[in-house]
């Protein structure tokens, strides 16, 4: 198909590094209530009760005849009443028997209730117009999406329109511009995920996966909150990059909706993991300390998504506003003359390198933070100087030859700067990542990086493109995931990839969850999403 690069960078691979962020444990709900019916038990009375009591010894004996009396006197005592009496007796009979009789049976609570909001079947897609409710704790911080704390932005693209929300949080208008950036990660929420995972057709299969991935991810946490791309398990990386493994580990958690605020079962997780990497960023703002000579734009790009995401899922915590700034700008002030990014600040261009970055002003957008519209024409430009066949297929570099990973990415980056849905080139590159030879296939040209871009482009397309790729993608995905033993929830690195195996285990599983979460990742950018 096509050339390798042939500089590769040891973990980012030239035509396809680690990924930003774009997978939960099959989740179909079973509700079992089991409560037991009352009953009233009457216990017969012993043989001893039942015998004849018997007068005391030496006690006055009483008559037959004086026994006998008692009827006689209960006759007496109903003739000589008054008629009134007797009326109201009757009546009061009536009404406690009719009570009785009206009065509703109790119904057998033992009833067993199963819902589901997902398709098995390969093909099948649901089409919910509401998203279920999910489970909701006191503590927990929703995104907040009312018109009083919209981000304060002065691009008008990343500022979300105002919406009315009712008191009970659905929203007025029955849909999401979901063009607007602002949205963007509004399907992380509990409800309007299993509602996108259905639409889009996710299965309780993929998220199982995913679940099973998060809990790999937090077993291998290390003790200072970090994560490492060499261990402690098995076909690490061959260089270490605890940075990178950290964001990239966190961008699997706040891709399933886990944050450092929300009372979740990866709070702490989360909390731990972004510590160690705030304390990590210098004093001109990045976070890249250690790896390789090539890891420094990937590492930082990652990070800030990662602040940025937390920072628009979390919008009640301004500390992490100054850091995600900072971030950003190092980010701005290290784009080369050509438009892109590369290994070092100022320092050429490669698509790789630019879609990381790409991504990460993206999410900053998403956060509130303005990105000078200076700045993202330049990247238009960049991409237009790269791109071949009219801009619809994308090398690695300048004069190189075009690959479905840097395709993928490209077109990623241009759904993202304002390609319509219908642009010839877009769809003309989309048609060329579907063909069979380009879909996924673990036992041939297996590139999980570029697969992990394709699956973003193709969600924001919807349609044919869409449904080709996703059912290829929600059956072999989870099928290849560990499902017993130490590494069980990991995906192993393919020995034929040199980019699975220079990245190593973490690097492979993250890629694979963010690629079973894009179902309700970020909003799909051309379709508004019924909300009711």
């Amino acid at each position: 198909m096509t050339r390798p690069e042939s500089r590769v960078p040891p973990i980012f691979p030239s035509d396809g590094p680690p990924p930003p962020a774009e997978a939960l444990s099959s989740e179909s709900a079973h509700v079992v209530s089991h409560a037991a019916t009352p009953s009233i038990v009457v216990s017969s009375p012993s043989s001893k009760g039942n015998s004849a009591k018997q007068p005391a010894p030496g006690g006055p004996a009483k008559s037959v005849a004086e026994r006998s009396d008692h009827p006689a006197l209960s006759e007496q005592a109903i003739e000589t009443a008054p008629p009134w009496l007797l009326s109201a007796a009757f009546h009061m009979g009536l009404l406690i028997l009719l009570g009785l009789l009206l009065l509703p049976s109790r119904p057998d609570p033992r009833i067993a209730l199963e819902a589901s909001t997902y398709a098995e079947q390969l093909g099948d897609q649901l089409d919910f117009e509401s998203p279920l409710p999910g489970e909701q704790h006191d503590d927990a911080e929703a995104p907040v999406v009312t018109p009083d704390h919209l981000p304060e932005v002065a691009d008008p693209f990343a500022a979300p329109r105002p919406t009315e929300i009712f008191p009970d949080g659905r929203m007025a208008v029955g849909s999401i511009d979901t063009a607007q950036i602002g949205m963007a990660l509004l399907g992380r929420d509990e409800g309007m995920k299993r509602s996108l995972l259905g639409k889009y057709g996710g299965t309780d299969t993929t998220e199982a996966a995913v679940q099973a991935g998060l809990r790999w991810l937090a077993r291998n946490q290390q003790r200072d909150g970090s994560w490492s791309l060499t261990g402690p398990y098995s076909h690490g990386a061959t260089i270490q990059n605890q940075s990178a493994a950290t964001a990239m580990a966190l961008l699997a958690f706040l891709g399933n909706g886990h944050t450092h605020r929300r009372n979740t079962e990866y709070t702490q997780n989360v909390q731990r993991g972004l510590n160690w990497m705030l304390g990590k960023q210098d004093d001109d703002g990045c976070f890249f300390q250690d790896g390789g000579w090539n890891h420094r734009s990937y590492t930082h790009a990652q990070c800030t998504i990662v602040l940025c995401e937390l920072l628009a899922m979390s919008p009640r915590d301004e500390s992490l506003r100054e850091p995600a700034r900072r971030a950003v700008q190092y980010l701005l002030d290290s784009q080369s003359d050509e438009g892109g990014w590369k290994y070092r600040p100022r320092y050429m261009s490669d698509v790789s390198v630019t879609g990381w970055v790409v991504m990460a002003l993206q999410s900053a957008r998403m956060a509130g933070i303005e990105i000078p519209s200076e700045n993202l024409r330049r990247v238009e430009k960049y991409l237009d100087d790269v791109g071949i066949e009219e801009g619809s297929r994308y090398p690695y570099e300048r004069g190189h030859q075009a690959t479905p990973a840097m395709t993928a990415e490209a077109l990623l980056c241009r759904q993202y700067l304002g390609w319509k849905r219908d642009d010839k080139r877009l769809l003309r590159g989309a048609d060329w990542l579907v063909m069979p030879e380009n879909l996924i296939d673990y036992r041939a040209n297996h590139n999980v990086y570029y697969w992990y871009y394709a699956a973003q482009v193709m969600h924001h397309l919807e349609g044919e493109h869409w449904q080709r790729w996703n059912r290829v993608m929600r059956q072999e995905v989870p099928t290849h995931q560990v499902k017993q033993g130490k590494e069980a929830g990991s995906w192993d690195p393919s020995p034929q990839s040199l980019h699975d195996t220079s990245g190593g285990r973490l690097y492979v599983t993250c890629l694979s969850i963010y690629m079973l979460e894009v179902y309700y990742r970020h909003m799909p950018l051309y379709s508004r999403i019924d909300a009711r």
